[in-house]
């Protein structure tokens, strides 16, 4: 499709941007200009900004800046070229299309567009009727509100096999089964696909009715519990996830997108709140769906049931995900309690016990390792290697060469630490590190000096100068003083670390010395660390809970996890966004929407940093100053 600049030019001066804004938040008038707050962050005092004249919208606290376009894109959703057409509807001009083909097929689509909303009018209406009362009495059993109903658009498709046309008669055969609202048997005889079933819309990311789903409500032998429309013109199944256009936006303020099985998942989680939900149709999640899920969150949560057949999905899942994996890019899992679904879960223990779940997922990496070290038992060296094997396989579908890498080394350090446990006594070096426990590790964080022998003089002279001054700096010296005061931390924190090198040339010598010399730490001999050797305490206003030895080092070590995490995610990030600006002139819908995802996500770092420096405990007294 050939959308030129100037038509865009046109395509923005046709629409009034404040009046577009003004449809989903508040504005009044400032000046020459419209404000109001941000619908992009949460704030109390406005410092959102619509310009009719310069045909942009600004805010000046997290950054966020576009024209019509991305806001549609941005705020309500929709792909790109959804976008756009949308905005020429409003405007009346034409998309530009590309061959009489394309729009001969995309008139037939409208056509169908026309068929699924009527078959929707059709079934909601017959919810409402005498005929629809067993499917009423369904839905208050499962205990659904009216808001929730009329959202979602809950209806009846009678048990009959001719209701659609007798009640759609403008439509002929054909435009019927186009739609997937009917079907043929072998005798030739055409029948509605739905019937005697609760029925549900399927709407694209414009919010149009593309497709249905069924449920029925009483068991009979041979018939699915659920069907869905067939594959259409309008309706790909493999390139939909239930639920987009409305958790999109949720997405957005949430910074969270979960994926249940199905769709009664992401409505009874509606249904109490948690909006941010979506669902594949009937399959497992494909490579779009997976695309789709990245461009609103960097690590969408996937919910799977408990039991056996969820961890399969599980698997599939992550099989499907591991060759796509890429920077700022992965998945959390989330296990329910065998036997329940979502609904079940709310039911028994209520909205709470879903949302905790949620808050503390497991990571991609996690749940693999559990599910190959629990497949089978691990009883003879054969079996081990086994393991090691499947690990390694999976590794090695990964396409991005760092992550792979990362992956083998993470996953091999975790079978190491399973398959060579530590001796009852007299192990150190390399054995404590993976562990984080044993001698080594325990004499090293409880006290008496604390650095690495060895560090290059170039390193020594970056950490004491170039990283003395701001906050993010001094948060960096912290770290490799708090790293070196817990040696066994190095190891659990390894892909973080390389991850940090590769983004700050300032940390990669010191990392790249602290990983060589970490291979043969000995906490009873002459390589111990040590403070008067190494690197430069950091000063003394920077004090943190993972350098003051008076606390427990369980909780000093948290302390130091969350503090490294902060300093590799905004490197990363910058990264990330470099590439995606630099993709626009090939890519530009694409790129907009990543570049609006990755400031926002920039925006939440820096805050949190700012709030973890305030959080740091009062300098020491001068006569301690010193690490």
């Amino acid at each position: 499709m050939a959308i030129t600049p100037q038509w865009k030019d046109e395509l923005r001066a046709r629409i009034t941007l404040s009046t577009l804004v003004m449809r989903t938040v508040k504005l009044t008038r400032a000046g020459r200009e419209w404000r109001g707050c941000c619908p992009f962050h949460d704030e109390k005092t406005p410092s959102f900004y619509v310009n009719d004249q310069k045909q942009f919208y600004h805010c000046f606290g997290c950054g966020a800046h576009g024209d019509a376009i991305s806001w549609m894109v941005d705020h309500q959703g929709l792909a790109f070229i959804d976008a756009v057409k949308e905005l020429a509807s409003a405007a009346g001009m034409e998309v530009p299309a590309p061959d009489p083909a394309m729009a001969k097929r995309a008139e037939q689509r409208a056509s169908l567009i026309d068929v699924t909303d009527a078959a929707q009018a059709f079934y909601v209406h017959s919810l409402a009727g005498p005929g629809g009362k067993v499917a009423r009495e369904y839905l208050d059993r499962r205990g659904f509100s009216a808001a929730t109903l009329n959202e979602f658009g809950f209806g009846w498709a009678p048990d009959d096999r001719q209701a659609l046309p007798k009640a759609m008669a403008q439509f002929g055969e054909d435009m019927l089964e186009g739609a997937g609202m009917r079907a043929a048997n072998e005798q030739g005889e055409r029948y509605d696909r739905f019937r005697g079933r609760v029925m549900l819309p399927i709407q694209d990311a414009r919010a149009r009715v593309i497709a249905f789903g069924g449920r029925i409500l009483d068991k009979r032998d041979g018939v699915a519990k659920y069907l869905n429309s067939p594959d259409t013109d309008l309706f790909d199944k493999g390139r939909t996830l239930y639920n987009l256009h409305r958790a999109a936006p949720a997405a957005r303020q949430t910074g969270r997108v979960v994926v249940v099985e199905g769709y009664m998942d992401v409505i009874a989680l509606a249904n109490v709140g948690i909006a941010d939900v979506v669902a594949p149709l009937g399959t497992a999640l494909t490579e779009m769906q997976l695309e789709l899920l990245w461009r609103m969150v960097d690590a969408p949560v996937l919910c799977f049931d408990g039991d056996v057949a969820g961890q399969r999905a599980a698997m599939r899942a992550i099989a499907r995900a591991l060759p796509l994996l890429a920077p700022m890019r992965s998945l959390n899992i989330v296990r329910l309690p065998a036997g329940l679904d979502p609904d079940d879960l709310i039911r028994s223990q209520g909205t709470a016990a879903m949302e905790r779940l949620l808050a503390s997922p497991a990571s991609l990496i996690e749940t693999l390792w559990e599910a190959e070290r629990d497949a089978q038992p691990l009883t003879t060296p054969e079996a081990k290697a086994g393991l090691k094997a499947r690990l390694m396989a999976h590794a090695d579908t990964i396409a991005d060469p760092d992550i792979k890498a990362l992956y083998r080394r993470e996953l091999g350090d975790r079978f190491s630490a399973f398959a060579y446990p530590p001796r009852a006594s007299g192990f150190s070096g390399r054995a404590a590190m993976q562990s984080g426990q044993g001698g080594g590790a325990r004499s090293f964080g409880r006290g008496g000096p604390t650095v690495i022998p060895g560090l290059s003089e170039d390193a020594r002279t970056r950490l004491s100068g170039n990283m003395a001054g701001g906050q993010r700096k001094g948060l960096l010296t912290a770290v490799i003083a708090g790293l070196t005061r817990f040696p066994g931390e190095i190891n659990r924190h390894a892909e973080a670390l390389s991850r940090l090198a590769r983004h700050d040339r300032d940390a990669a010598p010191f990392i790249e010395s602290l990983f060589e010399l970490a291979e043969t730490l000995d906490s009873h001999g002459a390589t111990a660390i040590c403070d008067s050797q190494g690197h430069p305490a950091p000063p003394a206003d920077i004090r943190y809970a993972f350098l003051d030895e008076g606390n427990e080092p369980g909780d000093a070590c948290e302390e130091l996890a969350e503090a490294v995490s902060l300093l590799v995610e905004r490197p990363a990030l910058e990264a990330a966004l470099a590439a995606t600006i630099a993709r626009f002139d090939s890519d530009p819908e694409g790129s907009m929407v990543d570049q609006a995802r990755l400031r926002a996500q920039l925006n939440t770092v820096d805050e949190r940093l700012k709030a973890f420096g305030r959080r740091k405990a009062a300098p020491l007294a001068t006569g301690n100053s010193a690490a």
